[in-house]
C-alpha cells in the first residue's frame, strides 16, 4: 500500500468516526415534557429533517466499493493483445532472421542473430508490460480511494446537514440539544 493510499484509507477512517459521532445528539426537555411526548416530538422532528436534508440515518446502509481487477479489465478491452516473453520473443525474432539471412544468403546467422534481438525485445516487452500493470493498479487504487474519500465527506456532509435540521427542529420544539 502507497503512503498516499494510507493517507486516504486514514482519512476516511476519521471521517467515519466523526461523521458516527456528528449524529448522536442529546436533547433535554426546557418545559418538563415527559418521556412520551419527548418521543413523539423526537420522531416528528427526525421525520422533517429528514426530508429538509435529503438523509435519512435511520434508512442509511454503507455499501462497499466494487472490487476492479486490472488483469480481467486489459484482457477484456484487448484481448488480441499478448505480451511478449523472452521465449516467444527469441522464436519471432528467429525467424525474422531467418527470412532475413535468407535474403542476405546466410540463413543460420540470421536466424541467430534474430532470436538475440527476439528475446532482448521479450524481455524488455515484458518487463515494460508488468511495470504497466503496476502503474495502471496503482492508477485504480487510488481513484478508488479517493471514491472513498469522496463519498465519506458526501456522508458527513448529509449527517452534519441532518443534525442541523433536527437541532433547529427540537429546538423550536423547546428542547436544549448537544
Amino acid at each position: 500500500m502507497s503512503k498516499i493510499q494510507s493517507l486516504l484509507l486514514i482519512i476516511v477512517i476519521c471521517i467515519g468516526f466523526s461523521a458516527s459521532a456528528a449524529s448522536e445528539i442529546y436533547i433535554y426537555p426546557n418545559k418538563g415534557q415527559n418521556a412520551q411526548q419527548q418521543s413523539q416530538d423526537r420522531y416528528q422532528c427526525h421525520v422533517w429533517a429528514a426530508n429538509q436534508s435529503g438523509f435519512d440515518p435511520s434508512t442509511y446502509h454503507a455499501t462497499a466499493p466494487a472490487a476492479v481487477h486490472v488483469a480481467s479489465a486489459s484482457r477484456r478491452h484487448y484481448p488480441h493483445r499478448r505480451d511478449l516473453d523472452p521465449i516467444s520473443g527469441a522464436a519471432g525474432g528467429a525467424a525474422l532472421g531467418a527470412l532475413g539471412g535468407a535474403i542476405g544468403g546466410d540463413v543460420g546467422k540470421g536466424a541467430a542473430i534474430g532470436a538475440g534481438v527476439g528475446a532482448l525485445a521479450g524481455i524488455f516487452s515484458t518487463a515494460g508490460s508488468h511495470q504497466r500493470k503496476k502503474e495502471k493498479q496503482a492508477q485504480i487504487s487510488a481513484q478508488q480511494s479517493a471514491q472513498q474519500a469522496q463519498q465519506a465527506y458526501d456522508l458527513e456532509q448529509d449527517r452534519a446537514n441532518y443534525k442541523r435540521a433536527i437541532s433547529a427542529c427540537l429546538e423550536a420544539h423547546d428542547y436544549t440539544v448537544k
